[in-house]
């Protein structure tokens, strides 16, 4: 589907038997798979999408259970997530690709890496937990710690997402984004969707045992003023990544939406060979 004034085309493939959402841009000799962040979808990246596209062949995804691709319980965690990715990399032929997975696709970027040693050239992550113990807030830090999801099954899940999105500060989202993020979560996609941030607690301190061990660079990229995680997640990484480049920008949870130019320059640059120094 092709939004009106979208950069984004959307189209759908089956990986591993499930029903994926992706779009890509023109063919490059180098090449990024893009990870749809939470609440919202592949659309996110419509700020960035020329930018990011100048020079490098982009492959953006809604990871199972997420946007508008089909769920997969056995996936709804960081580590399941990121052995999916490394599939998602192998059916699309991308041999040595950039990573970009924030929020969401931060832990499970990061289990690939670790996992799948110099399969992937580079990641781009932050906004996504990360701190052992855990260090966030809001209802992020609710949603992980309620005893069960039951009180949540009652709940209409276009009120849960669009009281998500009143944290985008600055950028103007488009109503047709805006609707495409909202419809990806009906019925009992965002409920279960939850799944994967309260795999945290048990999943988080297992990475945290791998990140002295991932040679692959990792550029982090972070809210000064996050109000649900924290940039202190970001530090956690970043002190213990042996090869990692921290930038925290003036902005809220959605960095790549509010501070689209930045986040574009941050990431191409990297791309044309920060990665490479760090």
């Amino acid at each position: 589907m092709h939004w009106s004034n979208s950069p984004i085309e959307t189209q759908f493939r089956t990986i591993d038997g499930l029903c994926i959402r992706f779009a890509e841009s023109e063919d490059r000799d180098d090449h990024a798979l893009l990870l749809s962040p939470w609440p919202e979808s592949l659309h996110a990246f419509e700020p960035t999408w020329a930018r990011l596209a100048e020079r490098i062949h982009l492959v953006a995804i809604d990871l199972p259970g997420f946007g508008h691709s089909q769920r997969s319980d056995a996936l709804l965690s960081p580590r399941a997530m990121g052995e999916f990715v490394v599939s998602v990399a192998d059916a699309f032929g991308l041999e040595n690709p950039h990573l970009v997975g924030p929020d969401v696709g931060t832990s499970a970027s990061l289990f690939a890496a670790a996992m799948n040693p110099g399969r992937l050239r580079s990641l781009v992550v932050g906004s996504g937990g990360s701190a052992v113990p855990l260090q966030l807030e809001g209802v992020l830090k609710d949603w992980i710690e309620a005893p069960d999801l039951e009180g949540y099954r009652s709940a209409d899940p276009r009120q849960i997402v669009a009281g998500s999105l009143t944290h985008i500060e600055r950028y103007a989202l488009p109503d047709s984004v805006r609707e495409d993020y909202l419809s990806s979560y009906e019925g009992d996609r965002f409920v279960e969707s939850m799944r994967y941030v309260r795999a945290y607690p048990t999943e988080l301190p297992l990475l945290r045992g791998l990140l002295s061990g991932i040679q692959t660079p990792v550029q982090i990229i972070a809210g000064a003023r996050d109000p649900v995680v924290p940039p202190v997640n970001a530090e956690f990484l970043h002190e213990r990544l042996p090869n990692s480049k921290l930038d925290v920008i003036d902005s809220g949870h959605f960095t790549w939406e509010d501070r689209a130019d930045e986040y574009a320059a941050l990431v191409t640059s990297w791309w044309s060979g920060g990665y490479a120094t760090t």
